[in-house]
């Protein structure tokens, strides 16, 4: 009895192991390694062999793809029978019925019927080979003369995918059959020519593009930002993930209504920091995406912590979107929805989806935390306690209310309201409980009827709750997308590490031209449109990107490159006397404001004027190409070469004054090099930057062990008493210019009526004329 029992057991034991064996499904090792890393799925896939086993299905091949393909493609779970049924009852028969039943099921998320999902996927239908034969006779006879004079080189792919499109359900096998076959009765056995590969044609060199084409291929430069992929408003549902309940089709219409199908997104900054240029990238999304779809875009200030939370950090979020060239459709803030969102938090509670809890903050911090032990205590207690929270009856930190859900990560029971005792700026003392990002977001995205809730792949692991969130109070639920964060190397943009940068005098403030913060780049001189060029040539990728600055800094100095006008400075003056020229002094020339264009202006020279100390030296050497007692140089502009005839030097030794005579420029006395230089100046202070950090990512402890303080490059601000032409008068904060050989320069706002002060924004391309 006992030898028949385990004979028994052994048979059961192998049958269950041959009914869950993936291997069944036609798999490779590698994939049935990385499937039984998926528990889930594991468990989908064993649970359809069964089913298959119990119906006694022969799982082949062909049955085996079409199981795999409909558990990792189907992503609403609910309709998984009724198609499996089609799958075992061998009526979806290959890849593309079983394609089609996935379409019809993500467009019809609610309205589903087995009959119309039968029509869609072409259940029943056959095609004879007799239609095929007739189908592709027809094309075959369409195409003859190519065929003949093509021969076996003939492209049969558009015949295909003709013949696809009017027989929809036929076997793509016996078509490609088919045209072989026609093919080959047409022109008989292939030949030794048929088999030679056919030869390039090469393009003769005296062929050239037109000028047009060629110019379009140089352009590097995107128009805007391409945002494949996106639904369309009305069709939410159609995005993976999206969760679908009983009332989301009769929300949608009301949305729909209410907005005309509109697309709506947002950009929802915190106002307790100032915009970097990480922000400028979300800007450029939001706003962006809003306006090549003849959306909107609010700006909403999510100003749900009234702690750190400043008034001029409002005024400058505002000041930030508008200098990069857009304006808000609204502006709105989180806490206009105070009152709206504790009501739904009342109707959380009410349903059993939400509850008040005594753990602290350090009990509730990471991920493996256990769950509260006030988790399911009754709904009239937390309604209770809610209304204490509310009414200021308990300490900070003595109660939150929790939201009954798990976010990707295993994070439990996110918080949705806790208690701080500080006056709100626009609510004042109304409140002392005030919801988290995790409840408000989603639900004041919902009020203000957005339609794509465009985010960096660091809520991504919010998206759950997001959904859940709106689905269980039953308010309409936009989809949320993530794209990749951007970052710059070489810096920092923490307000709490950029503060601790000011607090220990390393930059001055928020808006120091060393840092990445919009208004530092404002003021630096870094033009909007150049920002929004370098976040386009970024693309909309998912990836997360860590930056050089010579990247931005490349698309600055093209803008700059076409509109700021050039003048001649020199930030180390070293004054040159005239003993003779072969013109008389003082001498103009015009000369145009930016090469190529109109307007222009004069420049003069005198018998004294200015050069850089650093274009002057009194020996030379085979590699140095400008100024000094034994070579000439030749000075922009004006046609004329300087030769020295005496220097000058204080008690001191160093060189004061350099006396030169000045030649007009000929064929027999070219210089090796041009210099810019200056007659007729005003003094101007001029703050030259290099990097702020010495290492690319000053924040990695691995890179830099002591900390990002310990990194500071002390060497990052120069300031020069330079000469610039007299010409440009007094212009206006954030008037850009070329400094000839040097860069280009911004006015700073440190200017004032007896001071003028440039900062540096970006050095020239590599100048070989400088050696």
């Amino acid at each position: 009895m006992l030898k028949f029992r385990r004979s028994t057991a052994n048979v059961i034991f192998k049958t269950l192991r041959k009914m869950s064996d993936l291997s069944r499904l036609g798999l490779s090792e590698g994939k049935i390694k990385d499937t039984e890393k998926n528990v889930g799925l594991c468990t989908t896939l064993k649970n359809m062999l069964k089913e298959a086993d119990e119906r006694s299905v022969e799982v082949d091949k062909n049955t085996g793809t079409l199981i795999y393909n409909l558990a990792t493609k189907l992503k609403k779970q609910e309709h998984m029978p009724a198609i499996y049924n089609l799958v075992l009852e061998k009526k979806i028969l290959n890849d593309m019925q079983l394609v089609a039943a996935l379409e019809y099921v993500k467009a019809n998320p609610v309205k589903f019927e087995v009959s119309a999902l039968e029509d869609a996927c072409g259940v029943g239908v056959v095609v004879t080979p007799k239609q095929i034969r007739e189908a592709v006779l027809e094309k075959i006879e369409k195409n003859l003369g190519q065929i003949k004079t093509q021969r076996y080189r003939f492209n049969s792919g558009p015949i295909m995918g003709m013949i696809r499109k009017e027989l929809k359900w036929a076997d793509g096998k016996l078509v490609k059959q088919e045209i072989d076959s026609q093919i080959s009765s047409i022109l008989g056995a292939k030949t030794a020519e048929d088999s030679k590969p056919a030869q390039k044609v090469k393009q003769k060199k005296s062929e050239k593009k037109p000028a047009a084409i060629a110019k379009e291929v140089k352009s590097e430069e995107p128009a805007e930002l391409s945002f494949s992929g996106f639904h369309k408003p009305g069709e939410n549902y159609t995005t993976e993930g999206y969760v679908v309940t009983n009332s989301t089709m009769r929300l949608m219409k009301e949305h729909l209504e209410r907005t005309g199908s509109q697309v709506r997104t947002r950009f929802p900054p915190e106002p307790n920091g100032i915009l970097h240029i990480g922000h400028a990238k979300a800007i450029n999304i939001n706003f962006g995406f809003a306006r090549a779809h003849d959306g909107v875009c609010f700006l909403r200030y999510d100003d749900t912590n009234p702690e750190k939370e400043e008034e001029k950090f409002f005024k400058s979020i505002l000041d930030m979107v508008t200098w990069l060239g857009y304006t808000p459709y609204k502006i709105t803030h989180s806490s206009d929805n105070f009152q709206q969102l504790y009501d739904l938090a009342v109707k959380l509670i009410k349903s059993g989806d939400a509850y008040v809890c005594h753990q602290t903050a350090e009990e509730m911090k990471g991920f493996e935390v256990k769950e509260s032990p006030w988790r399911n205590r009754p709904v009239e207690e937390s309604l209770l306690l809610f209304e204490d929270m509310k009414n200021g009856k308990f300490d900070e930190g003595a109660a939150t209310l929790r939201m009954k859900c798990v976010l990707e990560e295993g994070k439990l029971d996110p918080v949705a309201y806790r208690i701080k005792y500080v006056p709100h700026h626009r609510t004042g003392d109304k409140w002392c409980i005030y919801p988290t990002y995790d409840y408000t977001h989603c639900l004041c995205d919902s009020f203000e009827d957005i339609t794509h809730s465009l985010c960096t792949k660091e809520f991504q692991n919010r998206r759950s709750s997001y959904y859940w969130l709106c689905n269980v109070l039953e308010q309409y639920c936009p989809v949320q997308w993530e794209y990749g964060r951007l970052n710059i190397g070489y810096t920092i943009m923490s307000k709490r590490k950029i503060s601790k940068l000011i607090a220990e005098g390393l930059v001055a403030d928020f808006d120091d031209p060393r840092l990445f913060t919009l208004t530092a780049l404002r003021r630096r001189g870094f033009p909007p449109q150049a920002i929004n060029t370098f976040v386009k040539k970024l693309g909309l990728t998912g990836a997360l990107t860590q930056l050089d600055p010579l990247m931005l800094e490349s698309c600055v100095r093209d803008e700059l490159n076409n509109t700021a006008d050039r003048v001649m400075a020199v930030l180390d003056p070293l004054k040159l006397t005239v003993v003779s020229c072969d013109e008389k002094l003082p001498y103009s020339v015009t000369v145009p404001n930016i090469p190529g264009k109109e307007p222009s202006h004069e420049v003069c020279i005198n018998n004294t004027f200015y050069i850089d100390r650093s274009d002057f030296r009194i020996s030379t050497d085979k590699d140095y190409r400008r100024l000094s007692t034994d070579q000439t140089v030749g000075l922009k502009h004006v046609g004329m070469v300087a030769t020295v005839t005496q220097v000058v030097h204080s008690s001191e030794g160093e060189v004061t004054e350099v006396k030169v005579k000045l030649a007009k420029l000929s064929d027999t006395n070219k210089p090796k090099a041009f210099i810019q230089w200056v007659s007729d100046y005003q003094v101007a202070e001029v703050r030259e930057y290099s990097r702020l950090f010495n290492h690319r990512s000053p924040e990695d402890p691995e890179e830099v062990p002591g900390g990002f303080l310990t990194d500071v490059n002390t060497d990052s601000l120069k300031v020069h008493t330079a000469y610039v032409e007299s010409r440009i008068g007094s212009p206006p904060v954030y008037t850009a210019y070329q400094f000839e050989r040097i860069g280009y320069f911004t006015v700073d706002q440190d200017t004032c009526s007896n001071k003028l002060v440039f900062n540096n924004t970006v050095s020239l391309r590599e100048d070989s004329g400088k050696s």
